[in-house]
């Protein structure tokens, strides 16, 4: 039997059944960032590189907005909401691993403009609800 991983989910952020998450900048109504969560950055292990697209780039909801290299895979990361890239982090590509250590705090993409924000939001799972995604995808790991 193997022992259950803990991943960090925090309050007042949105989540996605692709493991991106989103959380409004304080003071912004519009304005949001976006990472991937300690779930997936745990599931890449390593990550050792970042692709992040071009400042002033509107996607929507669902396009894929980067790739995260790890030594085992590439992910694709998606949009959770539709905007245009106001800013990238630019020190991901310098330190990529920064995802791993801080996923929601120094880890974070993109921010954001959002287009539609207050109607994407409600596509979105909560804290709560995501936590119970990640427990059932964990629970059939474990019976795989």
């Amino acid at each position: 039997m193997t022992e259950r991983e803990e991943y960090s989910i925090p309050e007042g952020f949105y989540y996605t059944k692709d493991h991106e998450w989103v959380r409004r900048k304080t003071g912004e109504s519009d304005v949001v960032l976006v990472g991937i969560t300690d779930y997936a950055a745990k599931m890449l292990h390593d990550i050792v590189y970042v692709t992040l697209p071009q400042e002033g780039q509107i996607l929507s909801q669902k396009e894929v907005l980067g790739q995260v290299e790890s030594v085992k895979t590439v992910a694709d990361v998606y949009m959770p909401v539709s905007g245009s890239i106001l800013k990238t982090n630019q020190e991901l590509t310098l330190k990529p691993e920064l995802i791993s250590e801080s996923p929601y705090e120094s880890g974070w993409m993109v921010e954001v403009k959002a287009s539609n924000l207050d109607n994407e939001l409600k596509s979105l799972l909560s804290r709560n609800q995501y936590s119970e995604y990640v427990n059932q995808l964990k629970a059939s790991e474990e019976e795989a």
